[in-house]
């Protein structure tokens, strides 16, 4: 979709009066129709709904898998996509104008966006667990639009402001190391562990980062691709790092005796993180643990799998689910991401114009690089 074509559509065409663009209207976005289809439409930019509420001037967008998925599918589980919505919702951006209640943040603050805002009220978010609200209003969730905009608001609270020496591009993947950081601690990684993670997509690769930042002792990753394996063993610090290409006609028993001999991991890991959702991963982390491990799942593939509850039972295995982030750790994913201890800059492969943003959704759903960014709308 070339950029020459962004202000066709009613849309823009609304927004015209008397050979003018009404300023209210000059917020452009990337908007899902349909799976595969796309445009680009000048929409209203959004109102400060609270006292509490910013304005943010979005300067950067990473792109996530669930972004594409709703590209291509048009849904994920009971979301789907039932009107055209804003895409994104891995942000960084520029406070453009602040609420009359508003005290910690003020125009020009650089700040990363956490993209879901929960009602505050339901039990779920009374006892700390916002990320499970059934109210949430998640960025690039239907009905909820996203971030890939020039414009986004949302509450204060929700904006962190980013140290100086932290760039917008770095701010931008504060999102997906907040969602690593809330696996690794959904697994109670703590110094002196052994962690296996079932794929080195970003997530995976975060979620690794930030085990050996949290003092894991060893870290193993797994993919099917030598290539992201290759990557991985580059970019992890902090920890030693080690790699497990599996066999392809192997079972998973096979599978999970080779990548502990080779591993040295004696009777088995501490934790194994699966950030790959695919079935053979589940089977084959379940079996790397040692007896009294904790297994997490971390990324979504199918809604329904096998699971060896068997060995689940006899290992006496902690089995834990991790959705999105919660209390602490977007503010601990800016710390880490700050002090140096996740590399996010590393991670950043590609980055494209907005008027390309097409573009890079087709390199991310072709598996091209690790993580590709979309800059913001410039004047």
């Amino acid at each position: 979709m070339a950029f020459d074509s962004l202000h066709s559509g009613t849309s823009t065409e609304t927004a015209m009066e008397s050979g003018k663009v009404d300023e209210k209207f000059q917020n452009l976005s990337f908007v899902l129709q349909s799976p595969f289809k796309v445009k680009y439409e000048e929409r209203p930019i959004p109102k400060l709904e609270s006292p509490h509420d910013v304005l943010v001037r979005i300067h950067w967008t990473g792109i996530c898998g669930s972004d594409v998925h709703y590209y291509t599918e048009g849904r994920i589980g009971a979301f789907v996509l039932t009107s055209p919505m804003v895409l994104g919702h891995e942000s960084s951006g520029t406070i453009h104008s602040v609420g009359s209640a508003v005290t910690t943040l003020a125009p020009g603050d650089r700040v990363a966006l956490e993209p879901g805002v929960p009602c505050r009220r339901c039990p779920r978010c009374k006892s700390g667990t916002y990320n499970l609200c059934p109210h949430m209003a998640f960025a690039s969730t239907p009905p909820y639009d996203g971030t890939l905009a020039k414009y986004y608001a949302l509450p204060a609270d929700f904006c962190y402001k980013l140290p100086d020496h932290v760039t917008l591009e770095e701010g931008a993947l504060v999102e997906p190391t907040a969602v690593a950081v809330h696996i690794v601690r959904q697994a109670a990684v703590k110094p002196g562990n052994t962690v296996v993670v079932f794929g080195a997509g970003p997530v995976g690769l975060l979620c690794a980062g930030v085990s050996a930042a949290f003092g894991a002792e060893q870290v193993v990753v797994v993919d099917i691709q030598e290539k992201r394996l290759a990557f991985a063993r580059d970019w992890i610090k902090g920890a030693k790092t080690s790699t497990f290409l599996p066999g392809k006609d192997a079972t998973t028993e096979e599978n999970a005796a080779r990548l502990i001999l080779e591993n040295v991991l004696g009777d088995g890991a501490d934790v194994v993180i699966d950030a790959s959702g695919a079935a053979p991963s589940a089977a084959t982390g379940i079996e790397v643990l040692h007896t009294g491990g904790t297994y997490v799942q971390g990324g979504m593939g199918r809604p329904e799998i096998p699971f060896p509850i068997l060995k689940v039972c006899v290992k006496e295995v902690t089995v834990r689910g991790s959705f999105r982030y919660g209390s602490g750790d977007y503010k601990l994913a800016v710390e880490l991401v700050a002090g140096g201890k996740v590399d996010v800059k590393g991670l950043v492969t590609g980055k494209v114009a907005f008027g390309d943003a097409e573009k890079a959704f087709e390199t991310v759903r072709a598996g091209e690089g690790i993580k590709t960014l979309i800059e913001g709308v410039k004047d």
